[in-house]
């Protein structure tokens, strides 16, 4: 992608070792302004403050993406560093849960799940389209291969039936955002190996690199993609 002077949107850049500190680097390293959105004020600043010292222009901001209001005010905010709009908003702010058997499941459980993964995509969706569509962007949703035909969902039901939220709202920009020059489509990796996955699960699972996510992000931003929208990537 040829990011220099280009303006990216990033949630969920907070905890190190995870997708989105990856992203970010990914995007800096090719000259991008970098706007980091998460809930964690400290861990965001963490990410930026790194970024900037490899020389970057990265701004963070901290942000509960499943208050529209909240969003709204910091949304304002980040507009003033979008002079000609944003050129890819990526939705990665989200979380994994395992959930039990839907006979024994917890509604809580099922909530946050929910607001976790779809809710915060919606909103941010929501808040950030204008920006997109003046610089007629793109955006990148995170599902889950769980979710794709053939994917085992058995006591995960909370996060796939969310993911498969975030797939179908993927479809709904993508169709209703064509004529505006927006482009949306959605990457569904299996296991990724962060610094998360790999306290709970080890180092023998299969995973997906967090450079291969980067790599996929990337060229669903690039100009390469632009005759991309509506499609699901499995990355496997």
């Amino acid at each position: 992608m040829q990011a220099d002077k280009r303006v990216v949107i990033l949630t969920g850049v907070g905890r190190e070792g995870q997708v989105g500190e990856t992203v970010a680097g990914a995007f800096a390293a090719l000259g991008a302004r970098i706007i980091a959105v998460d809930r964690d004020a400290r861990e965001v600043e963490a990410r930026a403050e790194s970024l900037r010292r490899d020389g970057a222009d990265a701004f963070a901001f901290a942000c509960d993406l499943t208050d529209e209001v909240q969003a709204a005010e910091v949304g304002r905010e980040i507009a003033k560093l979008c002079a000609g709009g944003a050129n890819a908003l990526v939705n990665m702010a989200g979380g994994f849960a395992m959930t039990g058997r839907v006979a024994d499941s917890d509604p809580n459980a099922w909530r946050k799940q929910f607001d976790i993964n779809l809710t915060t995509a919606y909103i941010a969706t929501r808040c950030f389209l204008p920006l997109v569509r003046e610089a007629r962007g793109a955006i990148v949703f995170f599902v889950s291969a769980a979710v794709l035909p053939g994917g085992k969902i058995a006591e995960i039901a909370a996060y796939a039936a969310a993911k498969s939220g975030v797939l179908a709202l993927m479809r709904a920009v993508a169709d209703e955002e064509r004529e505006n020059g927006v482009r949306a489509n959605a990457i569904a990796p299996t296991t990724i190996r962060t610094s998360a996955n790999l306290d709970t699960m080890g180092s023998s699972v299969r995973y997906v690199e967090r450079e291969q996510v980067a790599d996929t992000v990337m060229y669903l931003c690039s100009d390469k993609a632009s005759a991309v929208t509506g499609q699901v990537l499995q990355l496997a």
